[in-house]
Formats: structure tokens, C-alpha cells, sequence
């Protein structure tokens, strides 16, 4: 790899094969390593995932056995930790994620409010004014509503997309994500959000541009999207007992630097 910047692009890649040649080559085609490194976590994948990123200038860590998104995206998290990154951009190795959105999301997370601060978090959103158009079945689209609604009820917030993957990180956010217990090892998507906006990290919105998958399958399917739900159910009431009844890490956001 070249020099390094201060910006990583962590993609976690689980039998990604046949998408993840097209995303590498979408982003070099678009410059992108110009301002960024690039991290794919081959999470113990069946094909020849592993060998599509060596073909391609990036860092690989390959997993032996499978750990699952929560924990790949951690593992990317601990190496951006060790390895001095300022900046980390997280989106999925699928071609969900346009690619023209990683520069958006680097100049969001360098844009001071009137305040002079910095965001945290930067959420990519498939539903916001600007967004590219993104069509979801019935029932997912009742799950964003729920999710909307339990995150407007705790927080106070409006997010748009609370289930979005593609993030922007400052390095306070994804040090305190490194660390054990911090983070969802399986699916962490809402209950992040929540947990990160009760200890007051400074979360933002920005319109993203995303596609439908052409290739393999989600990870949410049959019954695992039961099990995400079921999930959720329980996870996100444990997370506002720990931080609000036991007081959790509650100043948090003022001792991390």
C-alpha cells in the first residue's frame, strides 16, 4: 500500500466474490484511494472473496472461522485503532453502497457546526431528501417505521435510516466501538444508534446514493430477519437500562479523545 492516510474504508465481505471485484474497481475508478485505505475483512468466506481483494490495492485481514458482520466490523475497528486512522467510512461489499458516497462522508465528518464541532457519526441515509430512490418490501418498511419510533421516543432524534451500514466514524467513535462490549457482535444496526446517541456522541444525517443487490444474499433472510427482530426486541431495552439504570459510561463522550 502507499502512504498511509487518515481516512480507513472498512468492508466486511462474507461470499462477496461476485460483488466485491465490481465495488474495488468502483473505487479506484473514482479515485477514492487517493484520499483513503482501503480494509476488507474476508470473513471466512466459502469463495474466492479473499483472493478477488488481493487483486485489487487494499489491506486484507482474512477470518478462519466465521465471526459474523458485528464482530468483522469490530475487528475492522481495532486495526484503524492500532493503526493511528483519524477517520473511518464503513460500507458493504455488496454494491449496496455507491462509492460516490465515501467522499461525501469524509467531508461530513470534517465539517464543523456553528459550535465548531466535529460529528462523531455520520449516518448515510436511503430516505432523505436527496437520496437516490430505494424501494423496500412491506414489511422491512414497517421495521423502519417501528425503529424510527422507538429512536424518537428515547432520543428525542428523527434518524431517517436507522438501519444504515454505510457510516462515517470519527476516531472517539469507532475507539469506543473497539472496545469488548461496546458494540453488537451479530447485528448492529438500530441499537448502535440508540446507544450512541444516549451517551451524547454528535450524530449526523447526510443523503446517500445506494442499490439494490444484484448478486449472493443478505444476511437478513428467512429466518434470520425473525431472529434480528427478536434481536432488537431485547437488545435495545438492555442497552437504555445499562446506560440510564446502571449509568454506563455516561460521560463517555467528554473523557474519550
Amino acid at each position: 500500500m502507499n502512504e498511509k492516510k487518515e481516512l480507513l474504508v472498512i468492508m466486511p465481505a462474507h461470499n462477496e466474490e461476485k460483488n466485491i471485484r465490481k465495488v474495488l474497481e468502483q473505487l479506484e475508478k473514482q479515485k477514492v484511494l487517493q484520499i483513503a485505505d482501503i480494509l476488507v475483512i474476508d470473513d471466512a468466506s466459502s469463495d474466492a472473496t479473499g483472493q478477488a481483494a488481493k487483486e485489487h490495492e487494499c489491506a486484507l485481514i482474512s477470518n478462519i472461522f466465521w465471526m459474523g458482520y458485528g464482530s468483522s466490523l469490530q475487528l475492522g475497528y481495532r486495526y484503524a485503532v492500532k493503526e493511528q486512522y483519524k477517520y473511518v467510512i464503513q460500507m458493504d461489499a455488496d454494491g449496496q453502497h455507491d462509492v460516490c458516497n465515501v467522499p461525501l462522508l469524509y467531508r461530513k465528518l470534517r465539517e464543523r457546526d456553528a459550535d465548531g464541532r466535529t460529528p462523531d457519526i455520520v449516518l448515510g441515509s436511503r430516505f432523505m431528501e436527496g437520496s437516490s430512490e430505494f424501494r423496500v418490501i412491506p414489511l422491512k418498511r414497517f421495521a423502519y417505521a417501528w425503529f424510527r419510533l422507538i429512536i424518537r421516543a428515547l432520543t428525542g432524534r428523527k434518524i431517517a435510516d436507522p438501519t444504515t451500514g454505510l457510516q462515517g466514524l470519527s476516531r472517539k467513535a469507532f475507539f469506543y466501538y473497539s472496545e469488548e462490549g461496546h458494540f453488537d457482535d451479530r447485528y448492529p444496526d438500530a441499537n448502535m444508534v440508540i446507544q450512541m446517541l444516549l451517551l451524547n456522541f454528535r450524530v449526523v444525517q447526510l443523503p446517500a446514493v445506494m442499490h439494490a443487490r444484484t448478486e449472493g444474499q443478505s444476511m437478513h433472510r428467512g429466518m434470520k430477519e425473525a431472529w434480528y427482530m427478536c434481536r432488537m426486541f431485547f437488545d435495545i431495552p438492555a442497552i437504555v437500562f445499562r446506560i440510564k439504570g446502571l449509568k454506563a459510561d455516561a460521560e463517555v463522550s467528554d473523557r474519550l479523545q
